[in-house]
């Protein structure tokens, strides 16, 4: 007869996944209070407010760039037969760069720092808490920074009059969906870093997914390059962020969240047992 229970690396013993649940890493099933490293996040950030807003700008400034500078000069665009602001078009793709730059940054430069430097997760382990709350804790806390630009970015747009819908409300989560793809890759990722400059690797793929993912032109204008812009999971972001606040729901938009749920669950394995192999060997 098989045993209900499984077994972590650690030798922790952790329920049996259904078939429905074997895509997660079974070290996520360890996970009891990653709740208190969000609450280290936020306790951090009320020190450290200028570190948590800075990210805020950059696409806040390619936004005033477009409303003030390039709508005038590019006049309409033209999205499924229908003539949009151009700065309409482009602001709803800027705030989906927004969520991914508040996570991505977040699960990478501090999760780097913690792990190589201060050591702090060693620390965190001397605690009833696991590797697994160690994972999915850093995570949560990067989907957290991101959720607070969008909001903030949402209620920018509002201002400057770039929300073309009701709908942009479903915005938010959908920029949650977005911050937990990227958070969970970029802490992959920073897992695999062994100096400050393999941070440089970050702003090398960050900034070709803002300028090549439809952010500024439909994905039509990049003809047989087009396919190329679809691989980027950015680009799946900002077509349903875009629909949403141009007030187009169509059934493609669920194959768009699908790549964004595909990269959360893959970086989210393969951050378990990085980080489950770095602090337990």
């Amino acid at each position: 007869m098989t045993s209900d229970v499984a077994t972590t690396p650690d030798g922790r013993g952790v329920p049996r996944r259904s078939s429905a649940l074997r895509i997660l890493p079974i070290e996520l099933f360890a996970a009891r209070r990653p709740h208190r490293l969000v609450e280290r996040s936020v306790m951090f950030y009320r020190r450290a407010w200028m570190l948590l807003v800075s990210g805020f700008f950059e696409p806040l400034l390619y936004l005033l760039l477009v409303q003030v500078g390039f709508a005038t000069l590019v006049g309409d665009i033209e999205v499924g037969g229908v003539s949009y602001d151009y700065a309409l078009f482009v602001a709803p793709a800027l705030l989906a760069s927004s969520a991914m730059n508040g996570a991505i940054f977040d699960a990478t430069g501090n999760v780097f720092e913690k792990l190589r430097h201060t050591k702090l997760y060693d620390t965190v382990l001397a605690t009833p808490m696991t590797a697994a709350d160690v994972a999915l804790g850093e995570i949560l806390g990067a989907v957290l920074r991101g959720t607070l630009y969008s909001i903030a970015f949402v209620f920018t747009m509002w201002v400057m009059g770039l929300v073309g819908s009701p709908l942009i409300v479903l915005a938010v989560p959908v920029c949650m969906l977005i911050a937990f793809a990227f958070a969970a890759a970029g802490m992959a990722a920073a897992t695999f870093m062994r100096a400050w400059s393999d941070l440089e690797y970050v702003n090398a793929v960050t900034l070709p997914l803002l300028l090549f993912s439809a952010t500024f032109y439909p994905v039509s204008s990049y003809g047989q390059w087009s396919w190329l812009v679809q691989l980027s999971p950015l680009y799946h972001g900002v077509v349903v962020v875009r629909g949403l606040n141009l007030g187009r729901l169509e059934w493609s938009m669920l194959g768009n969240l699908a790549v964004l749920v595909a990269l959360a669950l893959v970086g989210l394995a393969v951050t378990a047992r990085r980080i489950e192999r770095l602090l337990l060997r």
